[in-house]
């Protein structure tokens, strides 16, 4: 089975952290996949369908219990914060 452009996101990312007091919620999920689309070179999908794939991947936007990793995370940090550039 081929693996979906969101769980190919998921896969590059994002990282699984249980134990996190700072979970990534859905705005700043979204942000990430916008950027992560971006260095992919892929038209991000709307964000009522990004929910929809992340519930169907088992995760809640509103605590998803990730956090970032990768160059979509720097991307997406650089972009949210131009001042730290």
């Amino acid at each position: 089975m081929a693996t979906s452009q969101f769980e190919q996101f998921l896969n590059e990312a994002t990282i699984p952290d249980p134990d996190t007091d700072c979970p990534l919620q859905a705005d700043c999920l979204y942000g990430l996949y916008v950027s992560w689309c971006f260095l992919q070179g892929f038209d991000p999908k709307p964000d009522e369908a990004f929910r929809a794939a992340m519930r169907r991947n088992g995760i809640d936007v509103q605590d998803s219990r990730l956090r970032m990793n990768g160059p979509a995370a720097a991307d997406y940090i650089l972009a949210s914060y131009p001042s730290a550039a």
